[in-house]
């Protein structure tokens, strides 16, 4: 299944340390579209990503990851791109990987391709490592099949399958309810092997407390909608 042209989108907040860098090395690929949401930084993400040479659509205010990812996923689809790959603005994805996720599709034919980290987690944050696990394991039974790293954010969707697993979750939470709202359609789901970066200009986004205070949410609203479906 070959793609003929794709896009690569980038959420970022406060992320004008690693922004630039990002956004050349994905230039360098040929992606047909490069789109930076920034979600309403304080910093020169904007200015930076834009000299870089990528499209940037602006939150005046941070709206949450959830957010940008609906605005970025909307430019896409007016922009006709065939597949979209996410990759996160703080620099812990190495863009070179992009290529992975697409040779995977074009092999297998599966819409949804999720980074898998945890084949190597070595310089992983102890409790990063625990927290995916967790939520993997939280997801995996509840949607029933096998992913096993679901709340990475490097990832790949075909664009003509968004529209039907869009979720209303604004922010962190947005990733899994897409995952939930793909296994209930019977989307398939796979997972590709990437190597993550950690180094100073990075910060852990991980709340355990939060985090999973919205990932309650997230199940209490996919058992709901199970149980009208």
């Amino acid at each position: 299944m070959k793609i003929k042209q794709y896009g690569v989108l980038i959420c970022a907040h406060n992320e004008a340390g690693t922004i630039g860098s990002l956004v050349r090395s994905v230039m360098e690929l040929g992606a047909s579209e490069l789109i930076v949401v920034d979600d309403g930084s304080s910093d020169h993400t904007a200015a930076l990503a834009q000299q870089s040479g990528a499209t940037v659509l602006r939150n005046r205010r941070n709206l949450g990851k959830g957010s940008s990812l609906k605005r970025g996923f909307k430019a896409m689809l007016e922009r006709k791109m065939d597949a979209v790959v996410v990759v996160d603005g703080d620099g812990q994805h190495n863009p070179q990987e992009i290529p992975l996720f697409l040779d995977t599709y074009e092999r297998t034919g599966i819409p949804i391709l999720i980074g898998n980290r945890m084949a190597n987690t070595r310089g992983m944050p102890i409790l990063r490592r625990w927290t995916n696990r967790f939520f993997a394991y939280t997801l995996n039974r509840l949607m029933k099949i096998y992913v096993a790293d679901p709340p990475c954010g490097f990832r790949f969707y075909r664009s003509d399958i968004l529209p039907f697993i869009m979720s209303s979750e604004q922010r962190f939470a947005f990733e899994f309810d897409v995952l939930l709202r793909a296994a209930s359609r019977k989307i398939r789901i796979d997972s590709v092997q990437i190597s993550t970066i950690y180094g100073d200009h990075q910060q852990s986004h991980v709340e355990p407390f939060r985090d999973a205070w919205l990932l309650g949410g997230v199940i209490r609203n996919h058992l709901n909608r199970t149980r009208l479906m």
